[in-house]
């Protein structure tokens, strides 16, 4: 092969490495509650398959908007089945309704060092309480389960000058680690991480407080096909995946 005919097979590789990595590249709109757990399992997605996948964590509520308005993602991961419905009603999905694949739980959690002695439900109550860290209830369903939950508990309007508000669980969870807030009502999956683990303790709120956190999947309709979405929608529904999952905060949907 002549100096020449390399340099130019080596300009078309240049030129077109971009665009075959993109076709190749799954992107996954996913939840905030999601970013603890999610990076490990597209690890284990591509060893297996061969298919990288990149995930942006947002809320639910803005991925929605983003899909909606032309962001081109090819799975969208949120935290309730609502955003992803109203993918689907802009003809956007591939399913009729969305795919139940988890069901998250929300827990209070507060810093070990926070002074407070026994963390409970209860503590909601009391005086010294200055700052409770919330998650948008307009963005993100743990925002919108936090505040059904303090409804639920009759303690919505005592607390709503205390509550701090933050765009998603994942940014509640970083105002209440860095002490910005008293407590938090964050996701389970942000609780039981090792960070927030070691620093802090949680309990969780009444499970009849609030409405049931199901987090629903949908497959983005693509010109190039999506046949690497359905095979990550079966990779995360199988059994050792779901395990996974379970044991970083998020049960079964059933």
């Amino acid at each position: 092969m002549s100096e020449i005919r390399r340099i130019v097979l080596l300009a078309l590789l240049l030129v077109l490495a971009p665009a075959l990595w993109a076709q190749q590249t799954l992107r996954i709109a996913a939840a905030a509650d999601l970013q603890p757990l999610l990076p490990d399992i597209l690890t284990q997605f591509e060893k297996q398959t061969g298919i990288h996948a990149e995930a942006s964590f947002q809320s639910s509520a803005t991925l929605a908007a983003q899909i909606i308005n032309g962001a081109p993602f090819d799975v969208f991961m949120a935290a309730d089945m609502g955003f992803p419905q109203k993918v689907i009603a802009a003809g956007l999905a591939e399913e009729t309704e969305p795919i139940a694949y988890a069901r998250g739980t929300l827990v209070l959690w507060t810093r070990k060092d926070s002074g407070i002695a026994t963390l409970s439900v209860g503590t909601l109550k009391d005086a010294a309480i200055k700052s409770i860290a919330v998650a948008n209830p307009e963005h993100a369903p743990y925002g919108r389960a936090a505040q059904a939950s303090l409804q639920k508990l009759g303690l919505y309007d005592t607390l709503k000058p205390k509550l701090v508000t933050a765009e998603n669980i994942a940014q509640t969870a970083q105002y209440a680690e860095s002490g910005n807030a008293q407590l938090g009502l964050i996701s389970l999956t942000s609780a039981l991480t090792p960070r927030l683990d070691s620093i802090g303790r949680y309990v969780k709120m009444p499970t009849d407080s609030y409405p049931p956190i199901l987090q629903g999947i949908i497959i983005v309709k693509h010109p190039a096909g999506t046949q690497n979405a359905h095979r990550f929608l079966d990779f995360l529904t199988s059994a050792p995946i779901r395990q996974q999952l379970a044991s970083g905060g998020l049960a079964s949907p059933k």
